[in-house]
């Protein structure tokens, strides 16, 4: 189970940190990642820590979003800065049995996703 949280209305300009939690989940063998999906478009890969430990970042948002692990917690979380309003969205935390590096941000080789949370970015 992965349980998302910290999602809201924010301005522009502002900045959230979203946090899943994968309590059922050993990242040593599990790869993570976060997706989104925006009303009538397909679901987007954004950051994802392969199960090495290795991170990757779509090309869209890497000078905005910081993924990272916090082990012992087991909580993946996404810092999201300077959000525009183009980042309103709902937002996906994914887990994938040692999916590997190339297809992190695949939406289609995690298989198990939380139930999403809303972004929304407005003045």
């Amino acid at each position: 189970q992965l349980v998302e949280s910290g999602g809201g209305l924010v301005q522009p300009g502002g900045s959230l940190r979203l946090s899943c939690v994968a309590s059922e989940y050993t990242f040593s063998r599990y790869s993570m990642a976060w997706f989104r999906q925006a009303p009538g478009k397909e679901r987007e890969g954004l950051a994802g820590i392969e199960h090495s430990g290795m991170i990757k970042y779509a090309d869209s948002v890497k000078d905005r979003f910081t993924i990272s692990q916090a082990i012992t917690e087991k909580t993946i979380t996404l810092q999201i800065n300077s959000l525009k309003p183009e980042d309103t969205a709902t937002y996906f935390c994914a887990a994938g049995f040692r999916t590997p590096y190339s297809l992190l941000l695949d939406p289609t080789k995690l298989d198990t996703w939380g139930q999403g949370i809303q972004v929304t970015v407005s003045a």
